[in-house]
């Protein structure tokens, strides 16, 4: 199958959703998956099952069935763990030459995008819990298409 220009930046954005969710979720303190921000917001815990759900989802629309489910939230480590997996799936099938069910750009601007938006939630609570993540300069990030584990290459400039 020749390259596909929309897949590719859809891989390399799930790329980035890993290295960004990693970076997120590594080395959070144990009761940080049980964290408040408020007295009605989500854990960090149903936020992360929620974003499996939302890769579980985009990956549903992409091979044509549009199941969504809600989860509940796994023990923390197990939750890392079906994060990553379900960014694998979603990789494999879009590095496969398996027809995209749906318009690229609405995967992105739905589920891949609300992804992101709970990736960032995250990110805040860590530092809200006092556990803050360090910053980094994203743009000089070593993402590459295809590494979507829980293995990435460590911040090249950091602040």
């Amino acid at each position: 199958m020749p390259a596909d220009p929309k897949r590719d930046l859809l891989r390399h954005t799930i790329a980035t959703l890993a290295y960004r969710g990693g970076k997120a979720v590594r080395g959070a303190h144990a009761e940080f998956a049980g964290y408040h921000a408020a007295e009605k917001t989500r854990t960090p815990a149903q936020i992360l099952a929620h974003i499996g759900d939302l890769l579980d989802w985009a990956l549903s629309i992409a091979a044509g069935n549009h199941a969504w489910r809600n989860s509940r939230p796994l023990p923390w480590d197990e939750e890392v763990e079906r994060f990553f997996a379900a960014l694998k799936r979603f990789d494999d099938y879009l590095a496969s030459n398996e027809l995209l069910h749906a318009p690229a750009e609405r995967l992105f601007q739905g589920p891949i995008a609300d992804a992101l938006t709970h990736v960032g939630q995250l990110a805040m609570m860590r530092r809200l819990a006092g556990n803050p993540i360090g910053g980094e300069s994203y743009y000089d990030a070593d993402i590459t298409i295809g590494r979507v584990g829980a293995d990435q290459t460590p911040p090249k400039r950091t602040f």
